[in-house]
């Protein structure tokens, strides 16, 4: 597609352009493998999604805000659209949250009203919402077809592309989860900046399995495949072997996940191989990707595996590699700056300039860059002159390839010396005996921080502290060496496949660490 003004235009502007363009070919598909599925051309899920819009416009003005509780159900992103025609602010709720984080987020949201699935995970959501004070009105998707017989006939309004299409919140990693503003010039963009630098157009089919509720699902993904004349694949959820089965059924060609899910699809695929021949890109992002599964996936299935770096309050990806990148950048850093998009690394302390090489906090600049955190004025991300400083410590190369050291909040200060979590875990994945590992930082009255190491064990594996600890000698400086060591299962997530540190942190005070260095 050619080159477009992003700051003119609108979600509700280029679901139309899609509808007008790509009319008859299938933009959404819904559903599990082996099974009748629900499916939407272009021009049904355009006309659809204006039914919608009026439909939400009996019940509420221009400018409130909804909110939707529910998995990946193709009425979500039929909400999507409509509350993007209809000039509402979708606040997005991941709906996993029990009474006290959905009442926490429609309270801080401002919400009116709440379209709620009936059933998630066996619990009953629409009497969880009834129960929760605030919203005027709650909805269930199981009234779909009487809540749609509502709409009355109306000319929907204008929407401006820099008015706030989204409130979505932040994942949590540090216990504190806030409300970013995304407009609807900025989920746009991305959309179509990530489509376009990994290379889809209309014959590419997506298999989805990220979250809706989070900017990768609701934006990167349904926006790229839109704005490309691509079809999305919308399964309920995350599950591996549905993953593989849905890409060789509906021959999908591009997966986009965190590298959580990337792993237990190749588990998967080594398990039962299915005929993935058709399957060309594999994107992933999210959370620190080791050079080595992309290295997998591309043997094992024959993909070509990018990964990308952003954050929700930019809408989401700030970078991103590209199939032309060359080896190792392609697989060892998180790309350059997408299009029209700025990265600069800064000084954290005095906010100056860092040159090449040079650790510092990743800051970006561009229409993708949310409008501010919602009701929470005190708690400012964004600078004077626009810049969005991520709390994420990087390097940036002589030719803007993007390296990510870690969180400013995840440096370990270990007797005056700066210890970053993220090197560490680079160096412990290598080892054979690892599955995934997480390094924090936990107090001691001696050193003020001493490194710990939280370490899933492979496969078939027995832990053994002092051969990683050995290991660990061989490859990094003496205080870098974790003193501390918990052998874990599995790892507390976010929605984005994030490790929830602080999680990890609570467990260690009611464990015993295992042998120091």
């Amino acid at each position: 597609m050619g080159a477009v003004s992003f700051e003119n235009r609108t979600v509700g502007d280029v679901l139309r352009e899609a509808a007008s363009r790509w009319g008859d070919r299938p933009a959404l598909i819904s559903g599990l493998p082996n099974v009748t599925k629900r499916r939407w051309t272009f021009a049904e899920l355009g006309r659809d999604a204006e039914e919608v819009a009026r439909a939400l416009l009996t019940r509420f003005r221009p400018g409130e805000h909804v909110a939707v509780w529910a998995g990946n159900e193709p009425e979500w992103i039929l909400l999507e659209f409509g509350a993007a025609l209809a000039g509402l602010t979708l606040v997005t709720v991941n709906p996993a949250y029990g009474a006290e984080e959905l009442a926490y987020v429609l309270h801080q949201s401002q919400a009116v009203g709440v379209v709620v699935q009936a059933q998630f995970r066996s619990r009953d959501l629409v009497a969880i919402a009834t129960g929760v004070p605030g919203p005027r009105e709650v909805i269930s998707m199981a009234d779909w077809d009487a809540f749609l017989a509502g709409a009355v006939a109306t000319d929907l309004p204008e929407v401006a592309p820099d008015g706030m299409a989204q409130i979505q919140f932040t994942s949590g990693t540090t216990g504190f989860t806030k409300g970013a503003m995304l407009a609807h010039r900025g989920l746009v963009a991305n959309g179509r900046l990530y489509a376009e630098a990994i290379g889809v157009g209309a014959r590419d089919v997506w298999v989805n399995p990220m979250p809706l509720f989070h900017t990768a699902g609701c934006g990167l993904t349904t926006l790229g495949a839109l704005q490309t004349g691509g079809t999305q694949i919308l399964p309920p959820g995350f599950d591996a072997a549905t993953m593989l089965d849905l890409i060789a059924e509906e021959h999908g060609t591009v997966v986009l996940c965190v590298p959580t899910m990337a792993l237990r699809m190749l588990d998967e695929q080594r398990r039962q191989p299915r005929d993935l021949s058709s399957w060309r890109l594999l994107t992933v992002g999210g959370a620190p990707v080791p050079p080595e599964l992309i290295r997998r996936a591309e043997h094992e299935t024959g993909v070509t595996g990018l990964i990308g770096f952003g954050q929700t309050e930019s809408s989401p990806y700030i970078t991103h590699t590209v199939p032309g990148d060359p080896d190792p950048q392609r697989i060892t850093t998180v790309g350059r700056a997408l299009p029209t998009i700025e990265v600069k690394i800064v000084d954290p302390a005095s906010g100056e300039p860092r040159g090449p090489g040079q650790l510092g906090e990743i800051c970006t600049r561009s229409v993708c860059v949310m409008l501010g955190y919602f009701n929470n004025p005190d708690v400012k991300a964004v600078d004077d002159q626009g810049w969005l400083h991520t709390g994420d410590l990087g390097t940036l190369d002589t030719e803007g390839y993007l390296q990510v050291q870690g969180r400013l909040t995840d440096v370990i200060i270990r007797g005056g010396e700066n210890v970053y979590p993220r090197e560490i875990e680079a160096v412990l994945l290598t080892h054979p005996a690892v599955s995934d590992v997480a390094v924090a930082g936990i107090p001691d009255e001696e050193w003020g921080e001493i490194v710990a190491a939280f370490v899933i064990p492979a496969p078939g594996t027995a832990f053994d502290a002092d051969d990683l600890i050995r290991y660990c000698r061989e490859h990094l400086a003496g205080f870098k060496v974790p003193r501390a060591w918990y052998v874990e299962s599995s790892f507390p997530l976010t929605a984005s496949g994030k490790v929830q540190k602080f999680v990890l942190l609570e467990r260690a005070q009611s464990q015993t660490a295992g042998p120091a260095a």
